[in-house]
């Protein structure tokens, strides 16, 4: 009763819970709930690559770079706005901010579903994406202040794991539902999940106290700006040109912008996120790592969709099976994932992509075992990453943790699907033109534009899209293997100054 007095006369009270059920019961749903959230809005990042060949030859027509937006406007949002949503989530309450998200997503897949043009497909995809950030990092924190320090661990180990299968969970779901009708009907298939989750979580999660921090509107709006105009760069570089003046501003302006968020965070007394948290070796080693580590897997995911569809010519559904065996390790290891070594991840994660590349035109058993020994990185990194972050900031800052964790595993998977989707269009461009003895300018830029243009070279255009895949993953696993150095370095420094 105090309580509820409490919320009347605006002051804020402790955890109410709506449950009757035994407290490991609760626990238990709790968990599930956060875990279907997650699997939701990390799933829809893959599923929607399983897409982009019907989207690619859709009465929309959408270029390669409008393409990529129509991945990462997504992405991009969810990276941006995830951290002033987890703090936002610490003012307002986590598992109201959590709802209002759910709902949001559902809007913007709905938008989605009906847009007749491309402009209107990224507003939905924009709106979903904000829904998105409003829900990762309350999820973590709802489960965070449900389960008692004793069993976080493992209940944060388990959320690790349900977060890196999110990729598999929308590769399968999203190749059954666009067997059966196009990619409008991906879109509008999310929306019931989404509202059903949301009656999920009404009904089991509890409220947790809430603490009254600034939310930083200056900060939130340079970050954001800083982050697309850098994927403005990245995304439009093949088409506008590297040296254009699209291209070199959208870079200087995302470095410009980005200096200026570190001044004006430093001035703040109370930043959403404090530029010198970064000086905490571990707090930044497990950052980089994260995002290297979902750089490499969504790169992956994105070049895999069309990869299986166009070269190795599975139906969409087969496509979506055929990322399965990248999943087997995470299922595998998920109770043993904190005790692991970060160094032989990042070596496992780089050596599948590298091994990929050699078998982007040949046998598909081939092609699955390098998915696995992907797997098998990711399951040695992911859990012990999120305990790192999560440790690294007190528990009344959990929704800024969650918020931490997750930008760098969405900012990964943003730049993951932009460099390698530049790099794989450039490379398809490249070879395509050598073999038409043409000149690059005059190169259609897309598989379906390229075979509705040539229909009789299609065993060329395709000869030309695998080697552009290899090329992009070869890049990528070189990437993954420089800066999972660096990490292990960092994260090397972090436990001598511990000893």
């Amino acid at each position: 009763m105090r309580a509820v007095v409490a919320r009347a006369s605006g002051r804020i009270g402790p955890p109410v819970e709506r449950t009757a059920l035994p407290r490991p019961a609760r626990e238990r749903a709790v968990l599930a709930c956060v875990c279907a959230c997650t699997i939701l809005v990390v799933g829809f990042v893959a599923s929607v690559n399983l897409a982009v060949p019907g989207l690619a030859a859709s009465t929309l027509h959408p270029t390669a770079a409008e393409l990529l937006w129509i991945v990462d406007a997504y992405v991009v949002l969810f990276a941006c706005l995830v951290i002033p949503a987890g703090a936002l989530g610490d003012r307002a309450g986590r598992k109201g901010v959590l709802l209002a998200g759910l709902g949001l997503f559902a809007v913007g897949a709905a938008t989605s579903a009906v847009a007749g043009d491309v402009g209107l497909v990224l507003v939905g995809r924009v709106v979903t994406g904000v829904g998105a950030a409003c829900v990762l990092p309350n999820a973590l924190a709802v489960l965070v202040h449900a389960v008692p320090p004793e069993r976080r661990p493992r209940a944060l180990a388990v959320w690790a794991a349900m977060s890196g299968l999110g990729g598999l969970v929308g590769n399968v779901g999203g190749g059954a539902v666009l067997t059966v009708g196009s990619w409008r009907r991906l879109f509008a298939a999310v929306v019931p999940v989404g509202l059903a989750c949301a009656l999920w979580v009404a009904r089991v999660a509890p409220r947790s106290p809430r603490h009254e921090r600034p939310l930083d509107p200056a900060g939130t709006a340079l970050l954001t700006l800083a982050s697309v105009a850098l994927f403005v760069g990245i995304i439009q570089g093949p088409e506008a040109g590297w040296g254009g003046p699209l291209v070199v501003g959208a870079f200087v302006a995302s470095a410009v912008l980005l200096a200026v968020w570190v001044a004006v965070e430093l001035r703040v007394e109370q930043p959403l996120l404090d530029p010198r948290l970064f000086a905490a070796p571990r707090l930044r080693a497990a950052c980089l790592g994260m995002l290297i580590v979902f750089f490499g897997m969504f790169g992956l995911f994105f070049v895999n969709a069309s990869l299986l569809q166009y070269v190795h010519g599975l139906s969409v559904l087969q496509a979506g099976l055929g990322v399965v065996p990248l999943s087997l390790p995470l299922l595998l290891g998920t109770r043993f994932g904190e005790r692991m070594v970060l160094a032989v991840a990042f070596l496992l994660v780089s050596v599948g992509l590298g091994g990929l590349a050699t078998a982007v035109d040949g046998a598909y058993i081939a092609y699955a075992g390098w998915l696995v020994v992907v797997g098998a990185g990711a399951t040695l990194a992911l859990p012990t990453l999120t305990t790192a972050i999560t440790e690294s900031l007190p528990r009344d800052r959990a929704g800024v943790a969650g918020g931490l964790q997750a930008t760098t595993r969405e900012l990964g998977s943003a730049l993951g699907v932009a460099v390698i989707g530049t790099l794989l269009t450039s490379g398809f461009v490249q070879h395509l033109s050598r073999s038409a003895g043409q000149g690059r300018g005059d190169v259609p830029r897309t598989v379906a534009e390229a075979l509705a243009g040539a229909p009789r070279r299609h065993d060329a255009v395709l000869a030309a899209y695998a080697s552009g895949a290899c090329s992009a993953l070869r890049i990528v696993a070189v990437v993954v293997l420089v800066a999972g150095a660096l990490t292990i370095v960092e994260m090397a420094l972090a436990a001598r100054r511990r000893r």
